[in-house]
């Protein structure tokens, strides 16, 4: 799978985050403090791993800042994406599940290893469900995206 990663900050959860994917056998593409001479800023490294999803460049994208919520929502202003901050296993799996969440969003401050393995493994596990209801849902936030290109 492709997956874009961006940082604000050259953090060690962020090196993680890069590491334990390719470990997983995951093709990483990095932007902002990861990526040598690339804007760091949080709103602007989120957009490009979250334009790299809407492109099709990338299948998902995960997006870190300090505390995951300025990259969740940098990343959910770009069409197509739906960027879930997840700060455990549960969340990212209902995420995936319920919201087919397409960009995953984390906070550096409080992420340790060990929940990060959890999370990823939580939100790879998981696939978006195929109940009517669900997928009412993740098509009007198709629709609002949409109508938001639209105006």
């Amino acid at each position: 799978m492709r997956i874009s990663v961006s940082s604000d900050m050259d953090e060690p959860v962020a090196r993680l985050v890069v590491a334990e994917l390719r470990r997983r056998g995951h093709e990483v593409r990095v932007h902002g403090a990861l990526a040598p001479g690339a804007d760091a800023q949080w709103a602007v490294c989120s957009e490009a791993a979250a334009r790299d999803v809407a492109a099709g460049t990338a299948d998902q994208a995960v997006v870190c800042c300090w505390t995951g919520t300025g990259a969740s929502i940098a990343a959910n202003k770009v069409p197509g994406v739906r960027a879930a901050l997840c700060t455990d296993a549960g969340t990212a799996e209902g995420a995936r599940r319920w919201n087919d969440a397409n960009v995953l969003a984390l906070g550096l401050r409080l992420t340790s290893e060990p929940v990060l393995k959890e999370i990823l493994d939580a939100w790879f596990a998981t696939g978006p469900s195929e109940d009517a209801e669900d997928r009412g849902n993740v098509a009007h936030i198709e629709r609002l995206d949409a109508a938001r290109a639209d105006s």
